[in-house]
């Protein structure tokens, strides 16, 4: 049975060191409340994350050199925080290129990366060329915990839905009763949490396969992989080394390894694990669920894992009902975040209110309106070919917005598991070709249209070429399955500047004497002449 997966033990919770000799025997040593004076760090990164371990480290005494490549944003204004801290900042190009001149490597004893530094980034292949051991920020954060208190961490990770299951799990626990926060990848940095002079009950925790990177000592009471889909390829190898990464979030789970039944490579991960005796395997499944595991029976989310007589019984969750969205996906995200938090003994009464208080982020499966019996959805959180296939399995026929920076990722599982849903697609964005290519080898019959760059903007046209191709009761998704920036600031601006175009359906800029002038779209102006007049008699006048 699955709820019985063989899983490798450790008799306690020994950390694993990077190389580094005396040094590293010294500083693993220093804890919360031990004076750091004395250990040289090295803050490679200037966004959110590096500049809380540089102030951080700062705090507890640590001599720091902090450098980015960048002085854009805010980080001048850090830059003079910490240098009023005592920490010296390089900002600027060239600025990572390698240490500074008055700077040896023997005067380094640890260096704490940013999450989106490659291994081969020139500072980061010096150090480990010198032995010199490299944290991140979450790894920093772990060691600094309080041993006094030590909260758990109940973490989060996966290709997709993190975020998501991170928030809804951090509702249920508050709707418990607990001082919960979510921290991570999602909103505040870990060791900002961790360092919080009021300490939290648990800590909820996302973590991206970059952060399980450079952390090591991490040791979770619980911990969830939601999935393991192609993604990060630019900055991966090969799929074994990111589903690797994926895999150290379970290195020293106490109480519960939580994985997804239709995604075999979550049970591998946790088959091949390091965990605590007694660490138990836990299933969630769209399905009915077995023992140890949770899932759906008919249209409610039962617990067969925790309860007393879960070999004949299981518990009643919530319904599919109380949920804000019954999409596949978004019930997978809610059946990890119960277990989760059923693993930390929240009774099921809080996971239901939990859940049914739960409201999603925007750009997540959000509706945009409906505009002449067409619903629109912003799902523009779907930055990589496995979300956006979970979007597109939610809504039936679509007319699919896809396109922007596809980080080495093919399209072709996608293209040939959704085709059948398919009326149309409009693509935009630097790598729109990649999918262009899938379309015309999977789905050469769904018709195409590719928005060009130009002065127009062009999620304008891409959402009006959308509602061209639409029919009443179609639903227009943007599911972009790319990331954003080749085009948008974000996703969050991508999505924006969707519902923004799908607004401006409603407000056609017509000259009703001669309509021609303002859009020379003959299938456009044909659908907003109906909509003005109730009637058309082909070439965009008639009854108008």
């Amino acid at each position: 049975m699955l709820n019985a997966l063989p899983v490798s033990v450790t008799g306690g919770l020994t950390v694993l060191l990077s190389s580094g000799g005396g040094r590293m025997t010294t500083l693993n040593r220093l804890g919360r409340h031990d004076s750091w004076e004395g250990v040289r760090a090295l803050v490679t990164g200037m966004g959110v994350s590096g500049f809380a371990a540089a102030d951080n480290l700062t705090h507890v005494g640590a001599t720091v050199l902090a450098v980015d490549d960048s002085d854009a944003g805010d980080r001048s204004e850090k830059a003079t925080i910490l240098e009023i801290l005592g920490a010296d900042v390089r900002l600027g190009p060239g600025s990572t290129a390698g240490l500074p001149e008055e700077y040896a490597w023997d005067q380094i004893d640890v260096v704490v990366t940013s999450p989106g530094w490659k291994p081969s980034a020139p500072l980061l292949a010096a150090a480990a060329q010198h032995g010199v051991p490299i944290w991140g920020e979450v790894e920093l954060a772990w060691r600094l915990r309080d041993p006094h208190l030590e909260a758990p961490w109940l973490a989060v990770t996966g290709t997709n839905g993190k975020t998501t299951t991170v928030q809804m799990l951090d509702a249920i626990l508050r709707t418990a009763g607990l001082r919960s926060i979510a921290c991570g990848n999602v909103g505040l940095p870990v060791i900002e949490a961790i360092m919080d002079p009021e300490p939290y009950d648990v800590y909820v925790v996302e973590l991206s396969s970059y952060q399980l990177h450079y952390t090591h000592s991490m040791r979770c009471e619980s911990a969830a992989v939601l999935n393991v889909a192609e993604d990060h390829l630019d900055w991966y190898p090969d799929m074994a080394a990111y589903a690797a990464d994926k895999g150290r979030i379970y290195e020293g789970v106490r109480t519960a390894c939580v994985y997804n039944v239709g995604d075999e490579t979550t049970e591998y991960l946790v088959r091949e694990a390091d965990v605590v005796e007694g660490a138990r395997a836990i299933g969630f499944t769209l399905g009915m669920p077995g023992v140890g595991m949770v899932g759906l029976v008919d249209d409610i989310l039962a617990d067969r894992a925790f309860i007393e007589q879960r070999a004949h019984n299981a518990a009643e969750l919530c319904n599919v009902a109380d949920l804000a969205s019954p999409a596949p996906h978004f019930i997978a995200n809610a059946l990890a975040a119960a277990a989760l938090a059923r693993s930390h003994g929240v009774p099921t009464i809080a996971v239901r209110d939990g859940l049914r208080s739960f409201q999603p982020d925007g750009h997540r499966i959000a509706d945009a309106g409906e505009v002449d019996g067409v619903r629109y959805v912003d799902d523009s959180k779907a930055t990589n070919p496995h979300a956006a296939q979970s979007s597109l399995s939610a809504y039936e026929p679509v007319v699919w917005i896809a396109g922007g920076l596809a980080k080495g990722a093919s399209f072709d599982s996608l293209v040939k598991s959704a085709r059948d849903r398919l009326r149309a697609v409009v693509l935009l964005g630097r790598d729109r070709g990649v999918i262009a290519a899938a379309l015309g080898r999977h789905a050469p019959d769904v018709p195409v249209i590719e928005i060009a760059d130009g002065e127009t903007s062009v999620m304008d046209r891409a959402v009006r070429a959308a509602a061209d191709l639409a029919h009443p009761g179609d639903t227009v998704l943007l599911a972009p399955g790319c990331a954003s920036m080749d085009q948008f600031e974000n996703y969050g601006a991508r999505g924006d500047a969707f519902v923004a175009a799908v607004r401006a359906l409603g407000t056609p800029r017509l000259n009703r004497t001669d309509p021609t002038r303002i859009c020379p779209d003959p299938a456009w102006l044909q659908r907003v002449w109906r909509r003005c007049c109730g009637e058309c008699d082909g070439d965009g006048r008639g009854g108008c």
